[in-house]
């Protein structure tokens, strides 16, 4: 399941993409300072932007892409209002990521990689928070809530999407 494309203004994107690539034209080297700022007003990376971006540097569209999808920060598609990502690192891992995941999974009626039709919730599943001694940890568009099991990580996503 994954959600539609939300309407994207690009009458007003495109000045501010263009003007960004402009900046880098011909630097093959700013392609993740690229990606990170067109991302920002985007909110992720269509297909269509990574053309463009890979015409302005002057890199292999393929670059783009394997950049792209190397960092998890990067999206492919628009996240959720509520970013859910769950470490799936060995510490959390081993401490019960696993059944955490499928209870949000479930919960929220997506894949770990997806987003909610109604553009609430998008789920990802990482290496690594870098937070090993909360785990199993999650952040919650980048707030960090540690020492979880399946119900804890439920009760987490619930309280923040009522505030």
């Amino acid at each position: 399941m994954s959600s539609a494309l939300p309407e994207i203004n690009w009458e007003t994107l495109n000045p501010q993409i263009n003007e960004i690539i402009e900046e880098y034209r011909g630097q093959p080297s700013a392609l993740i300072e690229v990606l990170h700022r067109i991302q920002e007003i985007v909110g992720f990376l269509p297909r269509d932007v990574q053309i463009k971006i890979a015409e302005g540097l002057g890199v292999a569209q393929a670059e783009v892409y394997s950049v792209s999808s190397f960092y998890s920060h990067f999206s492919f598609k628009p996240k959720g209002k509520y970013k859910v990502c769950l470490c799936m690192g060995t510490a959390c891992y081993v401490k019960g990521a696993p059944e955490i995941l499928t209870a949000l999974e479930k919960h929220m009626g997506i894949e770990a990689g997806d987003t909610t039709d109604d553009g609430m919730y998008s789920l990802e599943s990482v290496r690594c928070l870098g937070a090993c001694g909360l785990g199993p940890v999650m952040t919650i568009n980048n707030e960090a809530h540690g020492l979880l099991k399946p119900d804890k990580a439920l009760q987490s996503v619930k309280k923040c999407c009522k505030e």
